[in-house]
């Protein structure tokens, strides 16, 4: 990926999202853009428009801390943009070549440990999984399996959620809001793209998902980030019908870049009935294939 057309198109987009209102900016009546002017970012982060505008147009080598911080606070970035920004710099800077190459490594060859396993088996009351920033399934407990049973089902998606969400007609069944599933895993995917830019996997999964996929290309285009650590879905699984689940994710200190994610449902609650009824049919479909595998062998 250009760098720096990944830092002009994000300072671009950044600065087209925040209303003179948000920056507490008067409106004026002949505004051309439809976000802040070049002149009004550069004077809210305390530089000069010509300044600015070089960064604007993706130089962002050496720029110091300070100045990512301004850019950050007249832009209101929240966390997810903030990190962004600085991994996009550090890219630009070549200050992540010591660093980067050495986390790649460990996604790339990275495999479960035994314990790990374990740990996700002894998970019996809700999908579990671990996963890299490029949406890559790693390790899963039955129960994800079972829940994400579209995705085990098509070879073609290599147990990827990119590729599923995009490109299997299945995901808008079991996402009954696909839009913001959608909008999620890209700015997952651009995220870690800001954090891994010479991903040669990642570049991969981003110029087929492109190209194949309109939804994509255009949520790509918006440069959306976000960190995704907590919170609620909703789901449509064929077998058990809807289910609204807590998740809670969180970066594995063994394997920086990779994120354990469990889902639960509220006790007591329907979901919580659905996900009993998905662990019996996960358990009878396994029983099923073990007894057509010992018939065949």
């Amino acid at each position: 990926m250009d760098n720096r057309e990944e830092c002009r198109e994000f300072l671009t987009s950044r600065r087209a999202k925040i209303t003179p209102e948000q920056a507490g900016l008067p409106t004026g009546s002949r505004r051309r853009v439809p976000g802040l002017r070049r002149s009004e970012v550069a004077a809210l982060a305390d530089m000069s428009v010509e300044y600015y505008s070089k960064l604007e147009r993706g130089n962002l080598a050496g720029v110091s801390p300070a100045v990512l911080e301004a850019l950050a606070r007249a832009f209101q970035l929240d966390d997810a943009e903030r990190a962004h920004l600085v991994n996009l710099a550090q890219a630009a800077d070549g200050s992540d070549a010591l660093t980067r190459p050495r986390r790649r490594r460990t996604q790339e060859r990275w495999k479960p440990h035994r314990s790990l396993q374990w740990t996700l088996d002894a998970v019996t009351a809700g999908p579990a999984f671990v996963r890299n920033g490029r949406m890559d399934i790693l390790a899963a407990n039955q129960l994800f399996r079972a829940f994400y049973a579209d995705v085990y089902a098509t070879p073609r998606n290599q147990q990827n959620l990119a590729r599923f969400t995009f490109l299997d007609p299945a995901s808008r069944r079991f996402y009954p809001d696909w839009d913001a599933f959608a909008d999620i895993t890209v700015a997952i995917v651009r995220a870690e793209a800001g954090r891994n830019p010479h991903d040669k996997d990642l570049h991969e999964l981003v110029g087929e998902l492109c190209t194949r996929s309109d939804g994509f290309r255009t949520r790509w285009g918006a440069h959306n980030v976000r960190h995704h650590g907590t919170g609620t879905k909703h789901f449509h699984h064929h077998a058990v019908g809807d289910l609204s689940l807590a998740f809670e994710g969180r970066e594995m200190a063994a394997a920086p870049g990779l994120t354990l994610t469990i889902y639960t449902a509220e006790p007591g609650s329907p979901s919580e009935e659905g996900l009993r009824l998905l662990a019996t049919w996960a358990a009878t479909q396994e029983a099923t294939h073990r007894t057509a595998q010992s018939g065949t062998g």
